[in-house]
């Protein structure tokens, strides 16, 4: 979240990508650094996946990121 503030204050777009585990989390930083970051949340867990299984949450999740990219 810090780094997404901070290139967001550079003039660069960006969006952090979580699994919904830290869905809560996000928001709490959010609301403590007083900014609304673009976010995409992915299925949890993440650490166990095949790199199949990756390729299919990364195609899943893409149009989301590239919608919220390009919202702003």
């Amino acid at each position: 979240m810090h780094d997404i503030s901070d290139l967001e204050r550079r003039g660069l777009p960006g969006v952090f990508v979580a699994t919904v585990e830290f869905t809560s989390g996000a928001q709490a930083q959010a609301r403590s650094l007083g900014f609304d970051a673009a976010g995409v949340f992915t299925p949890h867990p993440i650490q166990d996946r095949t790199d199949d299984e990756m390729r299919a949450i990364a195609r899943q999740v893409y149009p989301d990121i590239v919608a919220a990219i390009t919202s702003s």
